[in-house]
Parts: structure tokens; C-alpha cells; sequence
């Protein structure tokens, strides 16, 4: 006599629900996810780098007169960890991005310091608390526009602890409101364009995001 196992439509053979059985496999780090987190943190770097040591002192020399103007500009130390979170969109992709992209800025030199490994963690965090609200299913421009923004309020809130302590209290949340729209603007509405931009030339196919 010979017994048969049935399952139910939504389960595989192990009894474990397909849908979880693939959303576990989608949220599994290959070599190609490695391979772009690499190339994604280095022009990260870069440009961190260049924000740092070209950009920077312009807008601070404008923004003298109103010293909390200068929190519009922050997008740009942010982008590194929203693109690797909407690219690679894996477990700890954008907070991995921002930390390393941080890194090679210290290594290639600024004037910042060591302090920008903490901005690194501190800023890459905010973007993975929200790609990972979504569990890394969702990558549309509200949510780009939200890593963004939680990027740079957390980005802003530490500096105002390390940098700008000696600010009146509205000073600093001047600065934390346009360092929040800056990450909305710059490192979510502007990376989400660009990721857009890429799929639509084939180069993201072997990614989640490109498919």
C-alpha cells in the first residue's frame, strides 16, 4: 500500500510557504550583489571625497551669513546608501554602501576626519530602517524619497551632536529640517531617477532591481 503526501496550493514540499520560500531566496547575498556593493561604495567614496573638499567649502562660504542653510547640501554625503538600497536591495545593502562609501572618503582624505565612519553608520542606518519597513520588496520613488529623508535626519541629528553643539537649539533644527529635505530631494528623488535611468539600459538586469 503506498501512501501519498498532499499538500496544500500555497505550501512547497517541505511545507513551507512558497511565497517565503522565495522572498528567503530573493533576500540571499550572491557574488554579483557583492561585486556591485564594492563598485557602488568606491564611487561612493568619490564622491563623498569631492562633496567634501570641493563642494563643501562653497556652500559653507555662502551659507555664512545663515550657517544652517549649509544643511541643504548634506544629500550629497547620503546618496551612497539609498543607490545601494534600491540597487542591490538585499539586507543591509544601503548601510554597508553608505559605511564603506564613508570609509574610502576617510582614506582618500578630509578634513572631517575619522568622524565620517560614524556619519557612515548613523546615515546608512536611516536608509535600511526603511527598505527594511518594506522588507526590501518595494523600491518606488516614495520609498527612495523616504530612505532619503530618514538619512538625513539621523545624518544631521548626529552632526548637530559632533559639530554644531554650540548652536541655538533653532539654529540646529533649522539645519535638521533642510539636511532631512536635502536627503529627500538629492539622495532619494535623485538616485531613484538615476536606478531608472540605468534599468532602462540593461545594465541592472543580473539585479533585483533591474528585473
Amino acid at each position: 500500500m503506498t501512501s501519498t503526501t498532499s499538500h496544500s496550493p500555497g505550501t512547497g514540499s517541505n511545507g513551507s510557504p512558497r511565497g517565503a520560500t522565495r522572498t528567503g531566496a530573493a533576500l540571499r547575498w550572491r557574488v554579483v550583489d557583492l561585486v556591485v556593493l564594492a563598485v557602488l561604495a568606491a564611487a561612493g567614496g568619490v564622491i563623498f571625497w569631492a562633496w567634501s573638499n570641493l563642494i563643501y567649502p562653497v556652500i559653507t562660504g555662502a551659507s555664512v551669513a545663515y550657517p544652517p542653510a549649509a544643511g541643504l547640501m548634506l544629500g550629497g554625503w547620503l546618496v551612497a546608501g539609498t543607490l545601494g538600497g534600491l540597487i542591490i536591495r538585499k539586507p543591509g545593502a544601503a548601510l554597508l554602501c553608505e559605511l564603506l562609501a564613508a570609509i574610502f572618503e576617510g582614506v582618500m582624505g578630509t578634513h572631517f576626519g575619522l568622524t565620517v565612519v560614524i556619519s557612515g553608520i548613523v546615515q546608512g542606518l536611516g536608509a535600511e530602517l526603511v527598505f527594511a519597513a518594506v522588507r526590501y520588496r518595494r523600491a518606488g520613488l516614495g520609498v527612495a524619497a523616504a530612505a532619503g529623508a530618514l538619512s538625513g535626519l539621523f545624518g544631521s541629528i548626529s552632526e548637530c551632536l559632533l559639530y554644531y553643539y554650540e548652536w541655538p537649539v533653532a539654529h540646529q533644527g533649522v539645519y535638521v529640517a533642510l539636511a532631512t529635505l536635502s536627503g529627500a530631494v538629492i539622495a532619494g528623488v535623485a538616485m531613484w531617477l538615476l536606478v531608472r535611468a540605468l534599468r532602462g539600459t540593461g545594465v541592472l538586469s543580473a539585479l533585483a532591481s533591474g528585473r
